[in-house]
């Protein structure tokens, strides 16, 4: 039997192996790293004495393909969330809160609700939602949206943020208008938040491997592929013929593929000349030890925040976690500066006294690709000049910006391909 060697065992990856698995094909992981996931993992913090994510992500009942790998693994019971459309918010300016609370059909009644749409907005200023929509150059979100008035301040400019990565002066805005219409544009029933019960490892990882290993996959952790190298085929025409690992040189048979589910620079790397984006983007997590479980943050078990450092408190057993995307001009201040600057936010938002608690600093120095125009046209098709050579990642052109939704559909998008060969 053919074997398809997937490299990088990230949530592309394993997406792209959970498909080729589900069709037969037999299918060999290769992670560099000692565990699965990537930048999606959890681990056990002994410092703080409880599980951690490596970042947040804040998933919607339109991530269709995020919801159909958790269904696939078993483990869609492993989210927790509100159970409706509801997101919390506070100005940390003002200590003003309210919730933005989509109706669940596609026609937008919330936005008559002035209990359901943001405070002080107009009816007519959710126009510009529609303009995201009929976006097709490359203007910046900065461009297409009104920056003045609490509808931007207030929800826009958080929601472009969170799901770019990137200022609104530079982020494209063609692909939030890609996000907006999967999910706001459908109505609530496709904007109900949910997140990791537990953490990220135990719904997107765990599950996934054991899925892979019960039908026959085999994972080789601290498994570095070091070289890709080509050779004519029977035709003339190059084809991928041997990959380099830590462990040895590894031939490729006439029926075997490969699907290169790297990080970008990563993938650079293994196929010189390949074009890939290369400006990112940094996110930093800060996360807070809890002594009570009491819930602080409400039903909804996260709260999106305005006018300070921190965008998004998610509170989880034992902790209470915030993220700041678009970092790069935080990304240098030591652990301390960041978590003194964060935590009085933290405790207005989630009524909390006393002194900070003990805390863990978590950056990622390249999170995401820069979602801006110049480098979303660096982004690879998922088919290579080699037949047997595909991409995975969710740097490759699939229309959304870097998020799980991405990958996951990159993944699923490049076993398809092998699959139709």
């Amino acid at each position: 039997m053919s074997i398809v060697h997937v490299i990088g065992a990230g949530v592309a990856g394993l997406a792209a192996a959970l498909s080729l698995a589900e069709a037969g094909r037999q299918v060999v992981l290769h992670e560099s790293g000692p565990a699965a996931g990537g930048r999606c993992r959890s681990y056990f913090d002994r410092g703080l004495g409880v599980r951690l994510d490596n970042g947040n992500h804040l998933l919607l009942s339109g991530n269709h393909a995020v919801m159909a790998y958790l269904t696939q693994v078993g483990a869609r019971h492993s989210l927790t969330g509100p159970g409706e459309a509801m997101f919390p918010f506070m100005d940390l300016g003002t200590g003003e809160r309210w919730t933005v609370s989509p109706s669940a059909g596609r026609i937008p009644w919330w936005v008559l609700d002035r209990k359901a749409r943001v405070p002080g907005t107009r009816l007519g200023q959710y126009i510009a939602l529609l303009r995201l929509l009929r976006v097709r150059d490359d203007a910046s979100v900065a461009a297409v949206l009104s920056r003045a008035g609490p509808l931007y301040t207030r929800l826009l400019e958080p929601l472009a943020v969170a799901a770019l990565n990137t200022r609104p002066d530079r982020a494209l805005a063609r692909l939030l208008g890609r996000v907006v219409l999967e999910t706001l544009a459908r109505g609530g029933a496709a904007c109900v938040p949910s997140f990791p019960r537990i953490g990220l490892s135990e719904s997107f990882v765990d599950p996934a491997v054991e899925w892979l290993r019960a039908r026959g996959a085999t994972l080789r952790l601290a498994s570095r592929v070091t070289g890709l190298h080509t050779a004519p085929d029977h035709t003339g025409h190059d084809r991928l013929a041997r990959i380099d690992t830590a462990h040895g040189p590894e031939a490729l048979a006439a029926g075997d593929a490969v699907v290169l589910a790297t990080p970008a620079h990563v993938a650079a790397d293994l196929m010189p000349g390949l074009v890939v984006p290369d400006q990112f983007e940094a996110i930093a997590n800060v996360h807070f030890r809890l002594e009570s479980d009491r819930q602080t943050l409400g039903r909804a078990g996260f709260v999106g925040l305005v006018g300070g450092t921190a965008e998004w408190v998610f509170q989880k057993p034992g902790i209470i976690s915030v993220t700041v995307s678009a970092a790069n001009d935080l990304i240098d201040l030591s652990s301390d500066e960041l978590a003194a600057r964060i935590w009085p936010e933290v405790r207005a938002v989630a009524t909390l006294s006393g002194p900070m608690p003990a805390m863990r600093v978590v950056k990622e120095r390249r999170a995401t690709f820069a979602a801006t125009a110049e480098q979303d046209r660096r982004r690879p098709a998922t088919r290579t000049a080699l037949a047997n050579l595909v991409l995975a990642g969710d740097w490759t052109a699939t229309g959304l910006p870097a998020t799980i939704e991405g990958a996951i559909r990159s993944g699923r998008t490049a076993a398809a391909h092998l699959l139709a060969v």
